[in-house]
């Protein structure tokens, strides 16, 4: 039989083998190398940060701008955190060509601890900021601790995810689809 005319394309060839390891690293689960870089984790723990970000700020305008108290303008906030955590790797996916539900699937196995941690982290340390939790947003106390616990929520989340990574979980789960 002649096999010739399967790899002719050099790319293809290429491709095909893309994201599997080099000859004499050792492979693990999805194609990872054991153990993942502080670079690759700190990408993934960034891509999470920056939906959850934007939900949890947009949350705490919202209920700031109806008077909520500061319980359910956490909860709106914490809320907001996961849908637009999800909602960046959800869309990212679906370009990808996956269908919705696995789509889902997808986004909640990729970033639903690191989104957690996250969110844990931010809002303790926004509760635990004396007055932080009556600051008004026009107020800077309001916006360090604010943006105090996204920094303390990255440092903190960001070895969980290279943890999970190495271990072809978390984040690892989106990388065939990037």
């Amino acid at each position: 039989m002649d096999h010739s005319a399967h790899h002719t394309d050099a790319a293809h060839h290429h491709a095909a083998h893309e994201g599997h390891p080099a000859p004499g690293e050792r492979a693990t689960h999805a194609g990872h190398a054991a153990g993942a870089s502080w670079s690759t984790a700190a990408k993934a723990t960034l891509h999470c940060l920056t939906g959850c970000a934007i939900g949890e700020i947009l949350g705490m305008v919202i209920g700031t701008a109806l008077l909520w108290g500061n319980v359910p303008t956490m909860v709106l906030a914490i809320a907001l955190a996961f849908l637009f955590g999800y909602s960046f790797t959800l869309f990212a996916v679906l370009r990808a060509g996956l269908d919705l539900k696995s789509a889902i699937k997808i986004a909640l196995a990729a970033d639903t601890v690191s989104i957690a941690v996250m969110e844990f982290v931010d809002n303790a340390i926004i509760a635990l900021t004396p007055g932080a939790m009556d600051a008004h947003l026009s107020d800077g106390l309001f916006w360090s601790a604010l943006l105090g616990g996204f920094a303390v929520a990255f440092l903190i989340t960001t070895p969980v995810n290279k943890w999970m990574i190495g271990r072809g979980k978390g984040h690892a789960v989106v990388h065939a689809y990037h």
